[in-house]
């Protein structure tokens, strides 16, 4: 259940993210909870009021705040990121610190992104903090993808990050052909002008 759950909003962000600020904050809040709390291994009881909280969390934060809202979306999808990296990066046991830090610089990283590339990242965003929280769901569909969640060195490694970019990349193509008109941005199938132009080089965010 837990497994499917996961899955299913992972889904959402990668290839829906953009069409809607507060449905992509919503399951940006809830990967992101989801995602710290599973480093170390809870219950789904657990894992789930994370993700909830995460997600009600961030689209209250979001909301009162709107004028720094692109730091906030590409902050928390950065935070997401970066909490899916720290699970591949420490096979075995976490450690707390190591992973605040990579979570907290992933989370930076993807702030400042956004608020430089606008549209452009929150779809990069999105489809990468998407994709991650499908493949720690599909890890607890079947047991034989299980590696997904936690893999170790070597094959299981290369076979979760060639995953991890085929996913994102789905995620990117999909979302950039649905809702370029709505970013503002050139339709990848067209040869139409962008709507917007001059410093607004990576488009426009969706208005609702």
């Amino acid at each position: 259940m837990s497994g499917i759950v996961l899955t299913l909003v992972g889904a959402l962000l990668c290839f829906y993210g953009v069409r809607s600020v507060h449905l992509g904050l919503l399951a940006i809040g809830f990967g992101l909870g989801w995602l710290i709390a599973d480093l170390f291994e809870p219950s789904f009881t657990v894992l789930l009021l994370f993700g909830l909280i995460g997600a009600v969390a961030a689209w209250v934060i979001t909301a009162l705040v709107f004028g720094f809202a692109s730091y906030l979306i590409g902050g928390l999808t950065g935070a997401m990121v970066g909490a899916k990296l720290a699970t591949v990066l420490q096979p075995g046991d976490k450690n707390w610190a190591l992973s605040m830090i990579v979570i907290l610089a992933v989370g930076v990283t993807g702030a400042f992104l956004a608020e430089k590339f606008r549209a452009r990242a929150l779809l990069w965003l999105t489809s990468i903090g998407g994709a991650s929280m499908m493949l720690s769901g599909l890890a607890r569909i079947d047991d034989s993808m299980a590696f997904l969640h936690d893999p170790d060195p070597g094959w299981q490694q290369v076979t979760f990050t060639a995953a991890w970019i085929a996913l994102s990349a789905a995620g990117w193509i999909t979302q950039r052909h649905l809702f370029a008109e709505k970013l503002g941005i050139q339709h990848l199938a067209g040869d139409d002008e962008p709507r917007e132009q001059g410093h607004n080089i990576g488009g426009k965010w969706p208005s609702r």
